[in-house]
């Protein structure tokens, strides 16, 4: 575990931890270190870090936590995969909605990825039924607690999180498959902005749903 000296993380912190992992582990299959506040690396030290993920020694595994992504090295950051995590307290609050709102939304949704992932049956006629009626600001709420429920999974499965609660369903996924959906929810929370049909837009989002459940295992 690495974290600031002072105002900084230092290039002389950086070249202990290269010289502690050029030992085997005698504990675990990888050695595993984690840089605290890693948008404080100075100069030095970034570009020392950078070396040592340019040219890793044996399995190696780093994890950079930051709340300022901007300010680290765009090289460090091009190799790295990204993980963004909500520490918010009550996911609710992040929508500016209420909680009675947010459980709600949360009723429906499990309805609806139930029909997607499980079911697979009469989804256009589900988006008729219940959700026609729905605003632009309601469908793009629902459409990012879809997002955050799949990210998180996608998140707990990269990091082999064994207390991950998330549907039953979605557990089986594969991380290719999980990536996907999240790119895909992404786009669509884009594409709702601009003037768009919001029944078109959710019977595109289940076509394009069975299409990757379809093609990734």
């Amino acid at each position: 575990m690495i974290e600031p000296d002072g105002n900084f993380i230092k290039k002389e912190q950086i070249l202990d931890l290269k010289y502690f992992f050029s030992k085997e582990s005698q504990y675990t299959k990888e050695n595993i270190y984690i840089i605290k506040n890693a948008e404080r690396m100075n100069k030095e030290s970034a570009n020392t870090m950078l070396k040592f993920l340019e040219e890793p020694e044996g399995s190696v595994i780093g994890f950079f936590l930051t709340s300022k992504l901007d300010n680290v090295l765009l090289t460090i950051q091009s190799r790295c995969q990204h993980l963004e995590i909500n520490f918010a307290n009550n996911p609710y609050e992040e929508l500016g909605i209420s909680e009675e709102d947010y459980n709600k939304y949360l009723s429906i949704i499990k309805e609806y990825l139930q029909k997607i992932e499980v079911e697979k049956t009469d989804l256009i006629l589900y988006n008729k039924e219940y959700l026609s009626e729905l605003s632009k600001d309601e469908i793009k709420i629902i459409l990012q607690i879809i997002l955050n429920i799949y990210k998180d999974t996608l998140n707990k499965k990269i990091l082999k999180d064994e207390e991950n609660r998330e549907l039953d369903y979605l557990k089986s996924k594969s991380v290719e498959n999980l990536k996907q959906k999240v790119n895909l929810l992404i786009n669509f929370l884009q594409e709702i902005n601009y003037n768009v049909n919001e029944g078109l837009l959710l019977d595109k989002f289940i076509i394009k749903m069975e299409e990757i459940n379809n093609e990734v295992l």
